[in-house]
């Protein structure tokens, strides 16, 4: 099966460095298959027939033992996230919207608690979608961006530190390196 690694805070800044390409190597020496990286954010890809849990206990104990930092991450089966852009509505496929953001939930995420947060943020510019993986924005007007509840408000959430994001664009593409039905 073919499965996404998402990495939350590496590589900004000049902090918290991850080289992909030894990252890459380390996944296919764990046994994990056909790794690849896209962009320098922490998008990877493997192919690996383990389970999801003995994946996830296998990049813990990795990072833990490797990085001297905390390395936040969402593991997900291609599967699952095609079958959850399949459920997308279509405003969030607009490409001329300003802005399209999808906040991955980290395992620690409590999606309830994100939508009672969020849930006044949509209006007649801003859009939001909750997914079984992540919470998908549009906002349509960069005029209006910068007073918009997402710009505004999302810093300050409690639930900043539990999402990773990825731009609209970014997610099409890693939508294609898993291979979109």
């Amino acid at each position: 099966m073919r499965y996404i690694l998402l990495l939350r805070g590496i590589n900004v800044g000049g902090k918290n460095k991850v080289v992909m390409a030894d990252l890459k190597a380390d996944l296919e020496e764990l046994g994990f298959e056909n790794a690849v990286s896209y962009i320098n954010s922490g998008n990877l890809f493997f192919n690996s027939e383990e389970g999801e849990e003995r994946i996830r206990e296998k990049l813990e104990s990795y990072f833990a033992q490797t990085y001297d930092f905390p390395l936040p991450f969402v593991l997900l089966s291609s599967a699952i996230l095609q079958e959850e852009a399949k459920r997308l509505p279509a405003w969030w496929w607009d490409e001329s919207a300003y802005r399209r953001d999808v906040l991955f939930y980290l395992p620690e995420a409590d999606r309830e608690q994100i939508m009672a947060e969020t849930e006044t943020w949509s209006n007649d510019k801003e859009q939001i979608h909750f997914g079984q993986t992540a919470f998908f924005y549009s906002n349509a007007d960069q005029a209006d961006y910068l007073k918009s509840n997402y710009h505004k408000k999302l810093l300050k959430s409690s639930f900043y530190k539990k999402v990773t994001i990825r731009n609209g664009k970014t997610f099409q593409k890693i939508l294609e390196l898993v291979g979109k039905d």
